[in-house]
C-alpha cells in the first residue's frame, strides 16, 4: 500500500511543526476524533475558556445586541 500526502496536507505540516507541542497534541487528537467518530475531549486551555464564559453568564456579562452586529458587520465587509 502506498502512503500519500496531498500538497496542501504537506503545506500545513511544514507549518504546525513550528507550532508548540501543546497545541500540536491538541490538533492530532482533534483530528483523530474526527476521522475516527471519537469523542472529541476539550484542552486545558478549552475548559479554561468555557469556565471563563460559564462565570461570565452566571454574573448576567452578555453582549449587547450593538456589540453582536458590529461584530457580524466586520466578519460580513471581509
Amino acid at each position: 500500500m502506498t502512503r500519500m500526502k496531498s500538497r496542501k496536507l504537506t503545506d500545513v505540516l511544514e507549518r504546525v511543526e513550528a507550532w508548540p507541542a501543546e497545541l500540536q497534541n491538541e490538533l492530532a487528537l482533534d483530528l483523530e476524533a474526527a476521522v475516527t467518530g471519537g469523542e472529541d475531549q476539550p484542552s486545558d486551555r478549552e475548559l479554561t475558556g468555557i469556565d471563563r464564559g460559564l462565570r461570565a453568564a452566571n454574573e448576567g456579562r452578555f453582549a449587547s445586541e450593538d456589540d453582536v452586529e458590529a461584530a457580524f458587520a466586520k466578519f460580513r465587509s471581509r
